[in-house]
């Protein structure tokens, strides 16, 4: 290994040991292209084998390559991303690559959509949703702030008495309690909305 490589030892071994165990570092010395230093090994690559930095497509001008995608040997995802080195006259000496198996966090994704996903044909049961004016509101409320580009904790009060009068337009008040949950909702006392109501004329 060349002397100037010997101080990203430690780094390697410390994003390696960081992340531990989804990181690998690799180390590369460009004078004999070849593998030097390896941290947190799942790649099964050995110390003083071919580097091959032709399959990520090396050039001595670039400073960092990728992010970039890999398969390991046992079919597992891989992101990586290289680092070229440098010595103090800006000679190209080394390349340090940081390899991130995200298997675990794709599988995860996968589980996490699919606990989401609603099939495109379920609709809902009639007899469970028919009467329940709190998710014609909750919907209401999603579709009427959505459109706006707002959120209910970015809503001023001048939106909160539009969108009061919208519900109200709409029929939103005459469930049992409506007021008090929409006040609630919208973070107001229920005189608030009536004020609004009462200020726009809706009964």
């Amino acid at each position: 290994m060349s002397p100037e490589l010997h101080p990203y030892r430690p780094v390697c071994d410390a994003i390696a040991l960081l992340f531990q165990p989804y990181a690998e570092v690799v180390l590369h010395d460009l004078g004999t292209e070849t593998v030097v230093h390896i941290a947190g090994n799942f790649s099964k690559r050995e110390i003083g084998e071919p580097s091959l930095l032709s399959e990520i497509g090396f050039d001595e001008g670039d400073a960092i390559i990728g992010p970039y995608e890999k398969v390991n040997w046992d079919g597992r995802s891989i992101k990586a991303i290289s680092a070229v080195l440098r010595n103090e006259t800006g000679k190209a000496v080394g390349v340090l690559c940081i390899n991130a198996d995200v298997s675990d966090f794709h599988a995860a994704l996968r589980t996490l959509n699919a606990l989401v996903r609603v099939p495109v044909n379920a609709d809902k049961p009639e007899s469970l949703f028919k009467e329940d004016w709190h998710e014609r509101v909750n919907e209401y409320v999603q579709q009427w702030t959505a459109a706006r580009g707002l959120t209910i904790s970015t809503m001023n009060r001048t939106d909160k008495q539009a969108l009061v009068i919208a519900l109200s337009a709409d029929g939103a008040f005459g469930g049992k309690n409506a007021a008090s949950y929409i006040s609630r909702i919208l973070g107001m006392g229920r005189a608030t909305v009536y004020k609004y109501l009462s200020q726009a004329g809706t009964p």
